[in-house]
Order: structure tokens, then C-alpha cells, then sequence
């Protein structure tokens, strides 16, 4: 693929506008040269993503923005989530002991740990004293 497309949605933090953001990110992925199973897998860690957002980001009650932008540029698929939830460094969390985690009967927090097999790329950074971005990326494997 050639050039690059860009998009960008911009979402309150409500867990209604989870399917607008499943919607965005995957038609935003079919636009380039990934296999429909690798669009899906993006999808889910993009919804994942923004769920931790709205569910751990925000006190109850509060009012927030969730912004997503999509990027193709080459053979690199990017997407970039801010917000202005509260300060979560995904760095400080480590690998959870899936075995365990299952054996456990735990069916949450595996989020970050499936960004992180999904995707290619996954970094964190604060900006400005104001807003968490996240960025995301995923190539174009040569076949």
C-alpha cells in the first residue's frame, strides 16, 4: 500500500459507544492489505483498550473524551487512543500467568496482555501533564 489514510473518532467515555469504536477500527484496517482475521484481532485490542479506559480510567460519574485515530501509512497500520483519564502506565503492569489466570476462573484483566500479543508495537506515554496516549501498531507481514 501505498501513501497513507487517516481518521480520528472521538467518543465520550460510555461503554454505548464501544460497537462506534469496533466499527471505526475495523473498516479504518480493511482500508490496507491485512487479512481479515489479523483486522479482527486489531479490533479486539482496540475495544480492549478503550474499555479499560471507560471501566478504569475515570471516577463514577465523570465526564471524559476518548479520542481514536487510525493511520495507515505504508505498510503499517497505527492506531493512537488519548484521553484524559487518570495517569495508567500499561508498562507497569507485567505478563500474567495465563494458565494461572484461567485456573483461577478469572475472566477480567487480560486486556493489556492480549494489546500486547495482537499488536506489534504497544507504547505508552503521558503527555503534557494532561492526557495518556497509547499507540498501537501492527505491520503488513510479507507473505
Amino acid at each position: 500500500m501505498r501513501g497513507s489514510l487517516k481518521d480520528r473518532l472521538t467518543v465520550s467515555n460510555d461503554t454505548r459507544h464501544l460497537l462506534a469504536v469496533r466499527d471505526f477500527t475495523g473498516r479504518m484496517a480493511r482500508q490496507g492489505p491485512l487479512p481479515p482475521e489479523e483486522v479482527h484481532k486489531i479490533t479486539l485490542a482496540v475495544d480492549e483498550a478503550v474499555t479499560n479506559i471507560i471501566e478504569h480510567g475515570f471516577n463514577q460519574g465523570e465526564k471524559g473524551s476518548i479520542e481514536i485515530e487510525a493511520e495507515w501509512e505504508g505498510e503499517k497500520f497505527r492506531v493512537t487512543i488519548r484521553d484524559s483519564a487518570r495517569v495508567f502506565n500499561p508498562d507497569s503492569i507485567p505478563s500474567p500467568d495465563v494458565q494461572e489466570h484461567v485456573k483461577a476462573g478469572r475472566k477480567k484483566g487480560l486486556g493489556l496482555f492480549l494489546m500486547r500479543q495482537i499488536m506489534d508495537e504497544v507504547k505508552y506515554r503521558y503527555k503534557d501533564g494532561t492526557q495518556n496516549e497509547l499507540t498501537m501498531v501492527k505491520y503488513v507481514k510479507a507473505k
